[in-house]
């Protein structure tokens, strides 16, 4: 079996014939980083969240469902805000919305939660779940994207005209 580097058998083995690598701080560590980092406060919140709310056992899991809602809806925000309003430094993307929102949503806890219902013999709960999730969710997404992008196009006009520029160049 071959590692997906390794070299032909008529070309010595050494650095790329591109060059030398490029350093990990230099490339992708900076991103990882922050996204290690943006995930253990998303996770931990999350977790903080169910030590709140816990689930009774055989219970509807409403917690990990607003966490799931919730983060839906902060991330259609964010993701607003980060390309229509703010020009954002290149980590923050990474940092909020993979890792701090990657971690504080949870797909993983949502199908064990699933999994629990059928096995507790609720499928139509577990049905429920899965539908009202994804519908909840996707709902979120939307009205935070409209909502964020009704009120920052009301305080682009609010500051155009403010400076005089009312009517000038795109809304």
């Amino acid at each position: 079996m071959t590692s997906p580097r390794s070299e032909p058998a008529d070309r010595p083995a050494g650095p790329p014939a591109s060059g030398p690598r490029t350093p990990v701080w230099r490339g992708q560590g900076p991103a990882v980083a922050v996204v290690a980092a943006g995930g253990a406060a998303g996770a931990s919140a999350r977790y903080g969240a169910a030590l709140l709310w816990p689930t009774q056992t055989g219970g509807f899991p409403w917690t990990t469902f607003w966490v799931n809602v919730a983060g839906c809806f902060v991330i259609g925000v964010f993701m607003v805000v980060i390309t229509d309003v703010w020009a954002a430094h290149p980590l923050v993307r990474p940092f909020f919305g993979t890792g701090v929102l990657g971690g504080f949503t949870t797909f993983s806890t949502y199908a064990v939660d699933l999994r629990e219902l059928i096995a507790d013999g609720r499928p139509r709960t577990a049905l429920a779940y899965l539908a009202a999730t994804l519908l909840a969710a996707l709902a979120a997404v939307w009205l935070a994207v409209t909502l964020t992008r009704v009120l920052a196009g009301r305080r682009r006009r609010t500051h155009a005209a403010a400076d005089g520029h009312e009517g000038e160049g795109p809304s």
